[in-house]
């Protein structure tokens, strides 16, 4: 979740296993408990590319190298968050495990989210004529197994934490754009569900996929396919900038309607935290203000 603050500075996280990783300039701090209950840090400075090349800072192009680098971010963050969270007891994943298991599900993710509505696509343009209407159809198929596949996540236990850091790590972000001092009571007053949450980026991207992707046309299964791989950076950039824009007039009654929907699907994603979750989250985040 990356969220527009009242500083100059944008601060955002994600949660992690048992923990929280924050950041905000060029700081990143992620927070993660142990078993015996302490609480361990991984800190670091990382200057984003889109600072470093002016042209990586360009709109439009910022989105995919923000997405890009926030992925290599937090998977870090998920690797530290697994070292220090499981007990010796338990297996401890090694360093090829965690990018097979990577790997793998950015594989699942293509061919879910990308070649099985493709297929579905192929299929029907030869029944329906309409082809906004066809790519309206192809774009509810993706939605439908999305959110098939987050309704799953909740059966998980560990899942279940997850979003329950995830609320933590909102209500913070909250807290501080607010001005608040970052104490386990003021932080629980403020909302789990934040305009810039990276659910709310994923529901903008299938959003924007669905007008992107009517200018391809009808062609082929296999044709399809490569055109939406390829086009991939160019809806992740175009969804960046309207998260973007609903972060800053997050006041304005229109953006707050275009805002809902990505508001409500948190719902799913993030739960109510535990007072011990709260302290992780802004132990997390007073490492990087």
């Amino acid at each position: 979740m990356q969220s527009k603050s009242k500083h100059e500075d944008i601060a955002g996280g994600q949660a992690i296993i048992e923990g929280v990783m924050m950041r905000h300039g060029n700081k990143i701090a992620a927070a993660a408990r142990r078993p015996d209950g302490e609480i361990v840090f991984q800190e670091r400075e990382y200057t984003p590319l889109t600072k470093r090349y002016k042209i990586l800072g360009l709109m439009f192009i910022r989105g995919t190298i923000n997405l890009f680098e926030m992925m290599i971010v937090g998977f870090r963050a998920l690797m530290f968050s697994a070292d220090v969270a499981l007990s010796e007891e338990e297996k401890k994943p090694q360093g090829w495990e965690m990018y097979l298991s990577l790997f793998i599900s950015f594989s699942i993710a293509i061919f879910f989210f990308v070649i099985v509505p493709a297929f579905f696509f192929t299929k029907m343009k030869y029944h329906i004529d309409n082809l906004i209407l066809l790519n309206i159809l192809e774009g509810l198929i993706r939605l439908g197994m999305f959110l098939c596949f987050l309704s799953a996540t909740l059966l998980m236990k560990d899942m279940r934490r997850v979003y329950m850091y995830h609320g933590a790590e909102h209500k913070t972000v909250f807290a501080w754009e607010n001005g608040e001092e970052l104490t386990v009571d003021s932080v629980k007053r403020y909302s789990t569900r934040h305009p810039r949450c990276g659910t709310s980026f994923i529901l903008f991207v299938m959003i924007v996929s669905i007008l992107i992707f009517s200018l391809l046309g009808r062609p082929d299964l296999l044709e399809r396919i490569i055109y939406k791989i390829m086009l991939l950076p160019v809806v992740a950039g175009i969804s960046y900038e309207a998260i973007r824009f609903t972060g800053k007039y997050s006041h304005s009654k229109f953006v707050q309607v275009l805002s809902w929907p990505g508001l409500l699907l948190q719902k799913i994603t993030t739960r109510e935290p535990s007072d011990d979750q709260i302290e992780v989250a802004i132990a997390a985040m007073k490492k990087v203000i």
